[in-house]
């Protein structure tokens, strides 16, 4: 005669966010999240990881610092490769140098993106719209394309190849309006998490998996100021239902999360990191 105790059959979730072995292509990769991000996907457990940006200084910078961490594996390096991630034939060379080191693909964090910020009467095409969609639309679908062999060559089925594009919790509420009006940042945004979705599903077959996270205000050199604009940090972390604004560590948690085995079965999703901002700000106001 079996007991509920006898039926109870545990597995063993020893190592599910680790990393030990896999491959890393960050874009946006050489400062803030993505840095930080990359900076993740090291310590926990990649072996190569690859940064890439506009600026070969910064890409340097960045590779140096990911690699004095002291708590890599032995065989853990960054590797920079420069590149201009809104241009197809830039992405396209990335790709190719990427396979000089590397004959497949487990991570690739689609995170380079660019914002604009005037009154709604000044927005002009070049600058405040197209150099905005063509990095942070048009450059994460490509990216996604072109990576796809590389991504497609290891996974399998029990072992799925990841991609992760980051959006921002004004692709999902309203971002800023008057004089820093975000408009077209907001609206790729938007773009680039109903992307994923997309994706997530042509490409689930191939053992790919695609999904989105939404940052909200997260210190760094293209938020600074409109953080500036919202009143600094010490109000952001009081208007935030947690009290603080997002950490480097929250970022790197959660690029790992959806890179481990404890993210297998999550696709066409969005992580929001917000802290509840989005869902709490209304109540902050009323009180």
């Amino acid at each position: 005669m079996s007991t509920p105790e006898s039926d109870v059959q545990l597995h063993d979730f020893a190592n599910i966010f680790s990393l030990k072995g896999k491959v890393a292509v960050v874009t946006g990769g050489s400062r803030g999240l993505g840095l930080h991000a990359a900076s993740g996907l090291l310590q926990a457990g990649c072996s190569k990881v690859f940064i890439t940006s506009r600026k070969a200084s910064a890409c340097a910078s960045a590779v140096a610092a990911l690699n004095a961490l002291p708590n890599l594996a032995p065989d853990a390096r960054a590797y920079s490769i420069p590149a201009d991630s809104s241009r197809v034939s830039e992405i396209e060379r990335l790709v190719r140098e990427v396979s000089a080191h590397t004959d497949h693909v487990d991570i690739l964090f689609a995170n380079a993106g660019a914002t604009w910020g005037s009154r709604f009467d000044d927005v002009d095409e070049k600058s405040g719209w197209d150099r905005v969609m063509d990095l942070n639309v048009k450059g994460v679908f490509f990216c996604i394309q072109k990576f796809a062999p590389l991504l497609a060559a290891g996974a399998t089925l029990a072992s799925p190849s990841r991609v992760i594009v980051t959006g921002s919790v004004a692709g999902i509420g309203t971002g800023s309006l008057g004089d820093a009006g975000a408009y077209s940042y907001a609206a790729s945004k938007a773009a680039v998490l109903h992307l994923a979705r997309n994706l997530a599903v042509e490409l689930g077959p191939r053992h790919i998996l695609v999904n989105g996270i939404a940052p909200g205000f997260f210190m760094s050199k293209m938020a600074a100021g409109l953080m500036e604009q919202s009143g600094g940090v010490d109000a952001l972390d009081k208007a935030n239902p947690n009290g603080r604004v997002g950490r480097p560590e929250d970022i790197a948690a959660a690029v790992v999360f959806l890179s481990s085995r404890a993210g297998g079965h999550v696709n066409g999703d969005t992580l929001v990191l917000d802290g509840g901002k989005i869902w709490g700000s209304n109540k902050l106001e009323r009180l």
